[in-house]
């Protein structure tokens, strides 16, 4: 009784190895000639992790044109691409004249001037990726 299933066991997956080879070839007949006859396993990149920014500066309130730093990390963006910092004037985000590569191990730091009094909104950018906005006040 063993080796009758055994037998039929092994007919079966003959059946189906035989099955899938003339599927295989019939595949091959039906599309243009650039198959090579051997198979070929697609690979699928797995999605590429979200770019992040954080951003903290070292105070929340300088002088006019006193210097300060905003330090941070980021994740997803590669060592030497440039992060930039931007402020929110009249409604519209607008890129300052300040920028830095960002490091090895994803860290970057930057040394600010401001000169436009009062409570200003702040971010670090790179591309379409931006930090939370953060505050400082000039006075």
């Amino acid at each position: 009784m063993v080796s009758k299933r055994r037998s039929l066991r092994i007919a079966v997956v003959g059946a189906l190895g035989t099955a899938s080879i003339a599927l295989a070839g019939t595949a091959m007949a039906a599309t243009p000639a650039a198959h090579t006859g051997s198979p070929v396993a697609v690979v699928q990149k797995a999605p590429a992790a979200k770019a992040t920014i954080t951003a903290v500066p070292s105070v929340s309130s300088v002088r006019a044109w006193e210097q300060f730093r905003v330090t941070g990390k980021t994740t997803g963006i590669k060592a030497g691409t440039k992060v930039t910092l931007q402020q929110k004037q009249h409604g519209t985000w607008v890129s300052l004249p300040a920028s830095t590569p960002v490091q090895h191990n994803g860290s970057y730091s930057l040394r600010v001037k401001l000169g436009l009094k009062g409570k200003n909104d702040l971010r670090i950018v790179n591309g379409k990726t931006a930090s939370p906005v953060f505050n400082v006040t000039v006075r």
